[in-house]
């Protein structure tokens, strides 16, 4: 199933700040439900710099990365969120080169970052987002990240 990134967001928790990306369903068989993939603050912070297109000055590590796609005569073709073992979640980046297609394993957190700067299509397996699936509602409540990443 296809997903967007509904939102970045973060919760105080006695042990720290927890960062959260929901992905939202794409269909119009929408649920309503949500899968969160809980990630580091960084790798959150720089999904939200993706989507919201922020140039800092420097290039992060994401954005290094997608330079390096790119002058290498690739482009990241598309996200997909794998499979989920013990609550850990996997990535495969598919990415078009001029030898072809490949497929990279990459952490969700990282992959997201990339699709986030391009665009690219993300698909959810439909037995990861069963087995991960919860109801908006209390992810709703959170701060979004942008609130916080002054603070960093």
């Amino acid at each position: 199933m296809n997903a967007d990134i509904d939102a970045v967001r973060v919760a105080d928790t006695p042990d720290g700040t927890i960062a959260v990306v929901v992905l939202a369903r794409d269909d119009a068989d929408d649920s309503g439900d949500v899968l969160p993939i809980f990630v580091g603050f960084e790798e959150a912070a720089s999904i939200a710099r993706g989507l919201d297109a922020v140039d800092i000055g420097r290039p992060l590590t994401h954005d290094v990365t997608l330079d390096l796609v790119e002058e290498l005569g690739g482009r990241v073709d598309r996200v997909v969120i794998s499979s989920v073992e013990a609550g850990t979640y996997f990535a495969d980046l598919h990415v078009e080169t001029p030898r072809g297609s490949t497929v990279v394993d990459a952490r969700p957190s990282d992959s997201l970052a990339l699709a986030a700067r391009t665009n690219a299509p993300i698909a959810v397996a439909d037995d990861v987002f069963a087995q991960g699936a919860r109801s908006p509602d209390g992810f709703d409540e959170l701060r979004d990240i942008r609130e916080v990443m002054g603070d960093e």
